[in-house]
């Protein structure tokens, strides 16, 4: 049998994971939610969220790939042997297609306002132009279908390239990239007069504005933003080397991905108050309210396409990881060759895609408890599939997986020590569950 691959260095490693967990709501929902649920108090609940759930959870996944270097479902046949807990991969499977189908029609768009911007399209329009711009696209099947297509293209196209030469690469470049441009434009929003307004509306402890909801709020932006629950990091740290210390990557991963969460505030807010804008949430900030910002700005043009393309770089990383968990699936449980599997999981991911991009003019009467395609596999990825996978992740390594197994993998056999193991243990078995059975709970409308 051929050697398994992996990530040839533990930065290429890093970089994928954080790529896997930074996308598009680090950049528009996170600095919503504080702004809208007091500030600098939504942001500290978030960062304890992310102490008691977000890293546990991680290493929970960490320790599955990690330990066994296999797919999902091997896994959990090796840790479970007689058991049937592997049927949860046909979850994450699910999942991960139905994240991809609705997520890449969005990184269609950006695709879309990227090449606008380098044309020069995004400036000298009223807000109610820019209104109209987004409507139009998204009212036109050719158009929303072709960058979804152009979108997956470039996806799969890196992972046609492997482990190390594809999503290890990419991720090494792009992410670096990535920080890069969210500082410069930090810096840009910083020097603009009023800034100061956009800094407290995002920083500003006021705990009267957060309420009950809102601390369910940063649970779930924190669970959500992480990538956690259909085994996107079970899958890559399956291909970690054996002498990664697993509980400082977890909390490297987790640190940057709230890092890039902050910084887009930084970015975003002082910009929009600084030009009178109104704070708004969703796809709405990136493709109305910021182009006219932009055009604002002196070297309007320069940020435009910057920043578009700033989303691209979030969008593409976090779509890799999600592509390679079928992918590795079809290697290893249907003994597929890697083209072979990526030609599979393409064809599947472009239907769906596609579906979900028509699903806002040829197919925008199709209607599925009140809500559009797009929108339903959206509500069902985010507070369905996610969710469920990761209550079952930390149930199953908090209460079932043999606790020898936990030790090994973050003690790295006993070279490491591992001060930490009994708080990830008490958080998997207990906070970690309660708190995403309640924000299931919430999010699915039930309380």
């Amino acid at each position: 049998m051929a050697k398994r691959v992996g990530f040839a260095t533990r930065m290429g490693a890093i970089a994928a994971a954080v790529g896997s967990a930074v996308g598009l709501g680090n950049i528009w929902r996170f600095p919503y939610e504080a702004g809208v649920n007091g500030g600098g108090a939504f942001i500290i609940v978030y960062i304890c969220c992310i102490l008691v759930m977000g890293i546990p959870v991680i290493l929970s996944e960490f320790i599955i790939g990690r330990s066994t270097h296999s797919n999902m479902k091997s896994a959990l046949r090796k840790l479970s042997p007689g058991k049937k807990y592997y049927l949860f991969t046909y979850l994450c499977i699910l999942g991960s297609f139905v994240v991809i189908g609705f997520y890449s029609v969005v990184c269609g768009w950006i695709i879309e306002y990227l090449y606008q911007a380098a044309l020069g399209h995004l400036s000298g329009h009223t807000p109610q132009e820019y209104s109209d711009m987004f409507t139009s696209l998204v009212a036109n099947p050719w158009r929303c279908v072709g960058w979804t297509v152009l979108f997956l293209v470039f996806n799969f196209m890196v992972m046609s390239r492997g482990i190390e030469k594809g999503i290890e690469r990419v991720a090494s470049i792009m992410m670096p990239l990535l920080f890069l441009i969210l500082i410069v434009f930090c810096v840009k929003s910083l020097l603009l007069p009023g800034a100061g307004k956009g800094l407290r509306f995002l920083f500003y402890p006021d705990f009267s504005a957060l309420t009950m909801r809102g601390v369910l709020d940063a649970f779930g932006q924190a669970f959500l933003s992480l990538s956690i629950g259909i085994s996107c990091l079970v899958t890559y740290s399956s291909y970690f080397k054996d002498d990664s210390p697993l509980t400082k990557d977890a909390v490297t991963v987790a640190a940057l991905d709230t890092l890039v969460a902050i910084l887009s505030g930084v970015m975003i807010f002082p910009a929009v108050f600084s030009f009178g804008v109104e704070p708004t949430a969703g796809p709405r900030l990136i493709f109305e309210v910021l182009p006219g910002i932009f055009q604002q700005m002196t070297g309007g043009y320069f940020w435009a396409l910057l920043f578009f393309l700033l989303v691209f770089f979030a969008s593409l990383t976090s779509t890799i990881s999600l592509s390679e968990i079928p992918i590795t699936f079809l290697i290893e449980e249907h003994k597929m060759s890697r083209p072979r599997a990526i030609a599979w999981t393409a064809l599947f991911t472009f239907a769906l895609a596609t579906i979900a991009a028509l699903s806002f003019n040829v197919l925008d009467d199709i209607k599925l408890w009140g809500k559009n395609i797009f929108d339903m596999m959206d509500y069902a990825a985010s507070n369905i599939f996610m969710l469920l996978g990761g209550l079952f992740t930390a149930v199953y390594v908090g209460w079932i997986l043999d606790r020898k197994v936990i030790h090994d993998q973050l003690t790295n056999g006993g070279r490491l020590k591992g001060v930490l193991e009994p708080y990830i243990v008490f958080c998997l078995r207990y906070i970690a569950p309660i708190s995403i059975f309640f924000i299931f709970l919430y999010l699915t409308g039930i309380i």
